[in-house]
């Protein structure tokens, strides 16, 4: 470079590192690092079974809506367990929550390898286990969400949601490409064994984080303690909002349980772990260049504009003839869909009190988790009743439809600015107090 170079020569580096994720809650916590290793762990392994469980249940059945009936047989204890496993979050210690219920996915995946190594495999276990996982990760979930404010600085809580974001989007991407690969060529069973050993390695991390007692202000777990989570939600109404958009964009245009069927359709039987690895590729996408997160403050409008654009991207995705443009809307998708999620995650952790975390973090649970659960019997259903296409496609107009409608109904959340809320100044306060 001669002498005479100009100056501003560094911008184009200073512009990328500001889009590059921001690392500080890394640095800073010891247990955030342990935490997030052992969830990369653990998410990669159970993207190999969330393929693989569908996989099995369309070789045993060939029905869509038997399929789709997974997420059926998830959906109550994910809402029993969901509230409940908030209230738990709140009155026990969060990591000993994590360990015993990370150790109890071990071993209902320890069934499925059993299960898929017999020479009969039978139908029922694969809805036995779907509905205990269901459980068991309802229960965790919110001691998740809710140990991660407490191990990271205030300001540094939007940087975690998407270092997180980051984390579930690399297992999802390497998850679902390499189980297309290992189902189709080594068996169902290779990926029950890699997701069990995945089980096993994380609970000896977990382990190693500090403990994270309750609060003394905790109320002890009860109807009655979930029931005033409820009431505080119900009078939050920037809240309700977030749960509401994310529930309505997962109902109507979550196609996961028909990408078998539209692989197939496509004459496209190899490009199944690619779909599956596709939205999760966006969302990395988008975790990978996060850093112009932190300088959004209006999170309320970006969720409702990336829910949105979820469901034009699904509708595309129905739409079109080719594999490569299916494949190219639904990383489309996952890009919109991570947008939603990080500034959904700002707006819980930078608002809620610590000794209500655990308790919304069980409706926040319920919020992300239900739709795509009833999305599945959504899409299997009128599947079945129309066609793979027609669900798909119709979905994404449907939700784009009633996102729209909820944004008008919503003006709290459209308003929200994490600058000026009540509940975000309130909580910031507090925790410079402490610190």
């Amino acid at each position: 470079m001669t002498d005479d170079a100009p100056a501003s020569a560094p911008v184009p580096s200073s512009r990328l590192r500001s889009l590059l994720p921001d690392l500080a809650p890394w640095r800073a916590s010891a247990d955030f690092r342990r935490l997030w290793v052992a969830g990369l762990i653990t998410n990669f392994g159970s993207f190999l079974t969330f393929v693989a469980l569908p996989v099995q249940m369309k070789v045993l059945t060939g029905s869509a809506v038997a399929v789709g009936a997974i997420g059926a047989v998830e959906l109550v204890p994910l809402v029993v367990f969901g509230l409940y496993g908030g209230a738990l979050a709140d009155a026990l210690d969060k990591r000993k929550l994590i360990v015993h219920t990370e150790a109890g996915q071990g071993v209902l995946c320890a069934g499925l390898l059993v299960n898929a190594l017999v020479p009969q495999p039978a139908v029922w276990p694969l809805y036995a286990v779907a509905g205990l996982s269901s459980a068991l990760g309802a229960i965790q979930r919110p001691a998740l969400d809710s140990l991660t404010p407490r191990i990271v600085a205030h300001e540094d809580l939007p940087a975690a949601a998407s270092l997180n974001s980051l984390r579930w989007t690399v297992g999802g991407v390497a998850g679902p490409a390499l189980a297309g690969v290992v189902v189709a060529y080594a068996g169902l069973g290779w990926a029950y064994a890699v997701d069990l050993v995945t089980f096993v390695v994380s609970v000896v991390m977990v382990v190693g984080i500090a403990a994270s007692p309750a609060a003394h202000e905790a109320a002890k777990p009860s109807l009655r303690s979930i029931a005033e989570g409820a009431r505080y939600a119900w009078g939050r109404k920037e809240l309700l909002g977030t749960y509401a958009i994310d529930l309505a964009a997962m109902f109507f245009a979550m196609p996961l349980a028909l990408l078998p069927f539209l692989a197939d359709e496509l004459d496209a039987e190899w490009s199944l772990g690619l779909m599956y690895a596709a939205v999760p590729a966006g969302s990395l996408l988008v975790s990978l260049t996060s850093g112009w997160t932190s300088r959004i403050h209006r999170h309320g409008r970006m969720v409702t504009l990336a829910a949105a654009c979820w469901g034009l991207a699904m509708a595309a995705a129905g739409v079109v003839d080719n594999v490569w443009l299916v494949l190219l809307f639904l990383t489309i998708g996952g890009c919109c869909d991570m947008v939603s999620g990080i500034f959904r995650g700002a707006i819980w952790d930078q608002t809620i009190p610590d000794e209500l975390r655990g308790r919304l973090a069980g409706i926040e649970l319920l919020s992300y988790s239900v739709g795509p659960q009833l999305g599945q019997v959504r899409a299997g259903g009128m599947a079945a009743w129309t066609s793979v296409r027609a669900s798909i496609w119709s979905g994404g107009l449907m939700c784009v439809g009633a996102v729209g409608l909820l944004a008008l109904c919503l003006p709290r959340l459209m308003a929200y600015d994490v600058r000026t809320n009540e509940h975000a100044v309130r909580l910031r306060s507090a925790r410079e107090a402490v610190a």
